[in-house]
């Protein structure tokens, strides 16, 4: 099979695209060249003209859209400033590139979508969960506007999105040399309030095997790959900061967060809800070779 992927030099293209070529598709990256950065593939979206030549040319059977409306750090000012400012491309963007691909011939499209945008509730989310558009934190909203967007486009071509938890792995937040990773170190990410927030996180190979799993299902709508065993926020900051022998993250009072943060900033440590994987299990015959955090082991531990 002839694969475009879109994206293929961040955290989930990088290991996806030697396992395509490990398993025999043929691979091609939509600036054309697996050197050049996501910041090309960026500009070739933005400019239809470019990218109808682009897929033309490819080709391609299928394409993974990994050019995600969410920034690479989950963050309480990141995710508002980052859409702001125009640094991915917006849903019109993608209903050109699922336009341009089926005009080419393109049989499968699978797109990067966020498992922890869910109505916060009880329980583990499957995708019949709502997504959080109730009392929804403000600077968050504009990133969930840009993901039920993505995934309407994929669903009006006939697509599947894969609803992704945390990313892991090398070139993520939570790296060894991540920007997650070094907020822990320097002591500057606390416990807000009881830390409630369950936390599904998804290794970038995981993810990658998922889309190779999924590329010859005939399956769509949405499907969340996670790991088996969500932690709490509480749960995880102590252990990652053990990791790192960094210091004990702080204890704070959930107004004096709101304070310093906001609401999502809050909603991050308090409200988000971990989501359920046993539908992309059965549907896509995919398990996680990352299923858990074995001894309390935090993401940064499994970066290579």
């Amino acid at each position: 099979m002839r694969v475009l992927v879109a994206g293929a030099t961040g955290v989930i293209g990088s290991p996806l695209v030697p396992l395509l070529e490990a398993v025999g598709h043929d691979v091609v990256a939509l600036a054309g060249s697996r050197r050049r950065s996501e910041d090309d593939a960026v500009a070739v979206v933005r400019d239809r003209d470019a990218l109808v030549r682009a897929v033309a040319s490819a080709a391609p059977d299928a394409v993974v859209n990994l050019l995600t409306p969410v920034p690479a750090v989950l963050g309480p000012r990141r995710a508002a400033r980052h859409r702001a400012a125009g640094g991915l491309p917006r849903t019109g963007c993608a209903r050109d590139l699922y336009e341009a691909a089926r005009e080419a011939g393109a049989r499968r499209i699978i797109a990067q979508g966020l498992a922890y945008a869910y109505q916060p509730g009880e329980g583990l989310a499957d995708e019949d969960a709502p997504l959080w558009t109730e009392h929804t934190p403000r600077r968050f909203a504009p990133v969930l506007a840009a993901l039920l967007d993505l995934e309407r486009a994929t669903a009006d071509a006939g697509g599947l999105v894969l609803r992704f938890g945390h990313l892991y792995g090398p070139g993520s937040a939570f790296a060894a040399r991540g920007s997650f990773t070094e907020r822990v170190r320097a002591g500057r990410v606390p416990v807000v309030g009881g830390g409630r927030s369950v936390l599904s996180f998804t290794h970038a190979d995981d993810a990658a095997t998922a889309i190779v799993a999924a590329l010859d299902k005939e399956v769509g709508g949405v499907l969340n790959v996670v790991d088996d065993t969500p932690l709490t926020m509480a749960e995880f900051l102590p252990a990652f900061a053990r990791m790192l022998d960094a210091p004990q993250p702080r204890r704070t009072p959930v107004a004096l967060a709101r304070l310093a943060v906001g609401g999502w900033g809050v909603a991050c440590m308090t409200g988000l809800r971990g989501a359920d994987n046993a539908r992309a299990r059965s549907r896509l015959r995919w398990r996680p070779r990352h299923p858990s955090w074995p001894g309390g082991r935090a993401p940064a531990t499994r970066a290579r």
